[in-house]
Formats: structure tokens, C-alpha cells, sequence
């Protein structure tokens, strides 16, 4: 008889501490819904991103640093209780389109994010039921990666890497300063369309001040050393937009730059701190951060991607590079210095 006894009180204790137990509602990690800790005891939600990348070069692993620096922030840090799938595609649309497929078919990702203009359109082809951000992606109505920039809809929005004013500014600048400057070389693949759309936009605010823009086109890397070398002796000076395959080469445009002391003008920050003279912009960094707390908010609070606004760089700068200009033969004045709002950052020595 205690033998029996003593098997009951053990069977109503478990059952005791097993109801005490089904009181959370499930496991910890169905339990935490905002990535955090939910209590004593309970296990931090984990993560899973996936980032396609479409090839590596300063602007674009700037915006990935910043992307993960947001996230790390807001608690959701690598190796801790997130993992990512980071992918690059090395600047061949062959494999951007296996990354969007390998990804797509990855249920365990909780979002998604392309970098650049490419590999943000290979995955919204793709990637239909997860969250989808974009980073430096130069025309995203353009790119017919949203429809409308305040209220994207569906499971994709993310931030501009342009904003049209920058090259407005920029001509305004060459212009003023640069008054010889009647001709200005542009390397330029015209597969990429964020290329195409800012060449545009670039030819059109320098005819407005009777400058001509050449165009030099390439199909990839390996052609822009000899596309920059053709434009000596026809151009005054030279300039680039964010295309991939001419900023991954854009060592040889210095190269050449400085060989002949022809001024070279960019379209990023990246590029300027590398060895181009001047370029009115923002620090990618900040960019793909800005992304990043877009991601924090879609994954520990539930919002819709469709609902958020497709945001755009709003502090822009002119950066000048005081060692490109001699080396390209520019005399910078205090009236050029005197243009540049941050001083102590946008001036690099």
C-alpha cells in the first residue's frame, strides 16, 4: 500500500509541474515575438537572413556593414541570435539569378535583402512570401522593383541609394569652380539600368551648363581600363555613376586619372575616399543602416515591408579628396573648401 501511495503523490507532482509548464503558451522561442528576452528562464528568439549582394566593392560592403551594425543595435547581433546567408554574386547575372532561386527556396529565412539594383530585382522575381528590403538601389520605380515610393505595397520596400539633386549639385560645382571643364568622359555599362537612368540625369544638369557628357561603354570589369584610356585627349574630365562594373574597376580610372591629370568626379563616397576628386553624396555606411532599422522593425515588430516608405539620402554633402586634386593637377581654393557643410569629416586630407 505506501508503494502505491508513494507512486500516486509522484504522478500527481508531474502532472503539476507539467500544467506549470504549459502556462507560456508553447516554447520559449514561439514565445518571443519581439526577438527579445520574454522573461526568466525563456530562450532569446533566433534569426535568419539571407543577403544577395551582386559583387563586392567598398559602397556596397559599407551598405552591408551598416545593414548589420543596425540590427546588432536593436539586439539582434550575429552568432548570438542571428545567422546569415550572405551571397555574392560576383558580378555575373548567371549566378544572381541561382542566388535568388537558392534563396527563395529557403523556408527558414525570416527576410531577405538585395544589395544593388541587379540582385533586388533577380529576388523580387523570386522571393514572394518573405519580407524583402533593397539597399543601393539607385531608381526603384525605374527598376519596377515598387510602384509607389510612400506605400510600396506587397512584401518589398527598402532606401534609395540616390537622390536627384546630388549630380544637380555636382554640375553646379564643376561649373562654378571648374570653368574649363567643357567635356566630361563617362564609363558607363548600359546593361545596368540604375547606370542608364543616373547618365541621364547627369547629361542633362551639365547641358544645362553647355557641358557635353561622352560616353565610354563597357559590358563588364575587365573592358573599363580601355574604355578610361579612349577617353584621354578627348575629355576634360571624367565621371562615374553607380555601376557596379565600373566602381569594381575604378582603380584603373585613378590610375589614369592621375597619369594624366585629368579631374575625376563620382557618385558616392567610397569612391572620393579611394582616390576620386569630388562628389556630392553620403556615407553608404549610413545608408545601409538606415535598412537595417527598416529590418530591426519588420522582424521584433511585425510590420508589413508594403506599408513602409521607399526612403531616399537626405543629407547630402559635397566630400572633396585634397590628395586625388593634386595628383590631378586641381588647385582646390578656400571658395571650393567653402562649399562643403561638414568640413571635418567631407574634406579628406
Amino acid at each position: 500500500m505506501k508503494k502505491k501511495f508513494w507512486l500516486s503523490l509522484m504522478m500527481v507532482a508531474s502532472m503539476i509541474v507539467a500544467a506549470g509548464c504549459g502556462n507560456n503558451g508553447g516554447t520559449a522561442t514561439e514565445s518571443e515575438g519581439t526577438g527579445g528576452s520574454a522573461g526568466e528562464g525563456s530562450a532569446e528568439k533566433s534569426y535568419r537572413i539571407a543577403i544577395s549582394q551582386i559583387v563586392e566593392h567598398p559602397s556596397l560592403d559599407a551598405t552591408r556593414e551598416g545593414f548589420i551594425a543596425a540590427l546588432k543595435d536593436a539586439g539582434i547581433e550575429e552568432n548570438k541570435n542571428l545567422s546569415i546567408d550572405y551571397n555574392n554574386a560576383q558580378g555575373d547575372s548567371t549566378n544572381n539569378l541561382s542566388i535568388a532561386q537558392k534563396i527563395s527556396g529557403d523556408s527558414k529565412n525570416d527576410l531577405v535583402l538585395g544589395i544593388a539594383t541587379p540582385s533586388a530585382l533577380a529576388l523580387a522575381q523570386q522571393v514572394k512570401e518573405k519580407p524583402l528590403l533593397f539597399a543601393a538601389v539607385t531608381d526603384p520605380l525605374g527598376a519596377k522593383l515598387v510602384s509607389d515610393m510612400d506605400k510600396p505595397g506587397g512584401n518589398i520596400t527598402g532606401a534609395s541609394d540616390t537622390n536627384p539633386e546630388a549630380i544637380v549639385q555636382l554640375a553646379d560645382f564643376i561649373a562654378k569652380h571648374l570653368m574649363d571643364i567643357k567635356t566630361v568622359g563617362l564609363v558607363i555599362n548600359e546593361g545596368e539600368p540604375n547606370a542608364v537612368v543616373m547618365a541621364k540625369n547627369a547629361e542633362e544638369a551639365l547641358a544645362k551648363h553647355g557641358i557635353t557628357l561622352v560616353k565610354a561603354p563597357v559590358t563588364n570589369t575587365s573592358e573599363v581600363k580601355q574604355a578610361t584610356d579612349s577617353l584621354v585627349g578627348k575629355v576634360d574630365a571624367f565621371y562615374i555613376t553607380l555601376d557596379n562594373s565600373v566602381v569594381s574597376a575604378v582603380d584603373t580610372i585613378i590610375q589614369t586619372a592621375n597619369k594624366n591629370q585629368i579631374p575625376f568626379f563620382s557618385s558616392d563616397r567610397d569612391t572620393v575616399e579611394k582616390g576620386a576628386f569630388a562628389t556630392v553624396g553620403f556615407k553608404y555606411y549610413d545608408h545601409g543602416y538606415q535598412v537595417g532599422e527598416m529590418a530591426a522593425d519588420i522582424l521584433k515588430n511585425g510590420t508589413n515591408p508594403g506599408d513602409m516608405k521607399v526612403t531616399v539620402p537626405d543629407k547630402l554633402d559635397l566630400i572633396l579628396n585634397l590628395k586625388a586634386a593634386e595628383a590631378q593637377g586641381i588647385t582646390v581654393t578656400d571658395e571650393m573648401k567653402a562649399e562643403v557643410k561638414d568640413q571635418d569629416n567631407n574634406i579628406i586630407q
